[in-house]
């Protein structure tokens, strides 16, 4: 995989580009910026893509920080570490955005990923009615916390356009696994999220069996380029299974 071409696919197609949000917010252009605003209080809203100078970033921030507040909607300024000016980082900082914990921007080449089975004892679903998501927000909700009501209910809009597809991993009848796959439309790219995994299911290999699910779902539905944001404990998995890393991502908060 040439990484500088996936990069610059990555920025042109998901990064600097209107497109659909994940939980029905809206994504616009505002002059150097590319912004969402979520309609659920507790969805994501803030900014995708930046395109600063250094004669023009403190005020661009300061706008969009009053832009937000004005709705009451918490911010995350999505940082990647080749966004311009340099010191757009100190900039965030000293307009009292917190950063959060860096991330792996990660992207295989879907045919690079291997065909993994499931786990002994261990079946993938690929979710398509309401007591699946029902099933894929109760996993959520017990490994990542909180109420995950705006990202099904998203889900559930964007089923039956093959926008999305949520898996289970199930042992018996009991899910132990959930994660999704984005398959961003007339893109090369799909999008890896969620793979919560119950405490005690952890270390069987699930995980990567889950990853290597949804590459095959995006290499048949045409995508080359499979991404994720990955931390520190995933990385290792993704990198056996064909992911490098291009470049970080840094969340940059205020609520």
């Amino acid at each position: 995989m040439d990484h500088a071409a996936a990069l610059a696919a990555f920025d042109r197609q998901l990064r600097n580009v209107v497109r659909p949000t994940l939980d029905g917010g809206t994504f616009e252009r505002v002059g150097s910026v590319i912004r969402c605003v979520s309609e659920h209080p507790d969805g994501w809203s803030g900014v995708e893509w930046s395109d600063l100078t250094e004669s023009n970033a403190d005020e661009v921030i300061a706008e969009q920080l009053r832009y937000f507040a004005e709705r009451n909607r918490a911010i995350e300024w999505k940082y990647y570490a080749y966004d311009q000016p340099a010191d757009l980082p100190e900039r965030l900082r000293a307009a009292g955005l917190e950063p959060g914990e860096e991330e792996a921007l990660m992207v295989a080449d879907v045919d690079d990923v291997p065909d993994l089975p499931a786990p002994d004892g261990i079946r993938l679903i690929d979710v398509s009615d309401e007591d699946g998501l029902q099933r894929v927000k109760a996993v959520h909700d017990a490994v990542f916390g909180g109420d995950h009501t705006p990202m099904i209910d998203s889900m559930r809009q964007r089923l039956h356009t093959g926008a999305v597809v949520p898996v289970l991993a199930v042992a018996g009848d009991e899910p132990v696994c959930a994660a999704r796959v984005d398959l961003h439309v007339d893109t090369d790219f799909a999008s890896l999220w969620g793979g919560g995994t119950l405490p005690q299911w952890r270390g069987r290999g699930i995980y990567r069996a889950m990853v290597s699910r949804r590459a095959r779902l995006a290499r048949e539905r045409g995508h080359r380029y499979l991404r994720t944001d990955a931390l520190p404990t995933s990385r290792p998995i993704l990198e056996k299974l064909g992911f490098v890393r291009l470049t970080t991502t840094v969340p940059y908060t205020r609520p």
